[in-house]
């Protein structure tokens, strides 16, 4: 396959998982697109259906190969576990968890939040609870009391 025409999959599919179109997404992946392939923002199709809450796409996308780990290279992107975890989906981290997402991996090469950091910041009990669950490293309890 061709560079252009990868790119153009790549387009389509990270636009099916941004709006929530499984069926286009199942369609560019028979179509050959990589499920790792990011835009020309540098936006992955994971990355994408995580930071949305789309957990049907997020499943396709695993099944399809997607690595569960791999950054999303947009200005304001980062990790799909970050992702799910910032906005509280929690059925997408038990996937992406279940496929081997790093409940520790932070985002911006390692300099920035943990999915945990993530969770606690906008409030979502359950989410840090199942990334707690997965071993999740606690800096909270390993503060030395006041």
């Amino acid at each position: 396959m061709n560079r252009r025409r990868r790119k153009k999959l790549a387009a389509r599919l990270v636009h099916g998982a941004t709006f929530g179109n499984a069926d286009a997404v199942r369609a560019v992946l028979r179509a050959g697109a990589d499920p790792d392939g990011a835009d020309v923002h540098g936006t992955t199709p994971l990355y994408a259906a995580s930071v949305h809450g789309a957990a049907d796409i997020v499943q396709c996308l695993l099944e399809a190969g997607a690595r569960p780990d791999l950054e999303s290279r947009a200005e304001t992107d980062g990790t799909p576990l970050c992702a799910a975890a910032a906005w509280g989906y929690a059925e997408v981290v038990r996937l992406l968890l279940a496929h081997g997402a790093d409940p520790d991996l932070r985002e911006d090469d390692g300099l920035g939040r943990s999915p945990l950091e993530w969770a606690r910041a906008g409030g979502h009990a359950v989410t840090a609870r199942l990334l707690l669950a997965a071993g999740a490293q606690d800096p909270e309890a390993e503060r030395p009391p006041r």
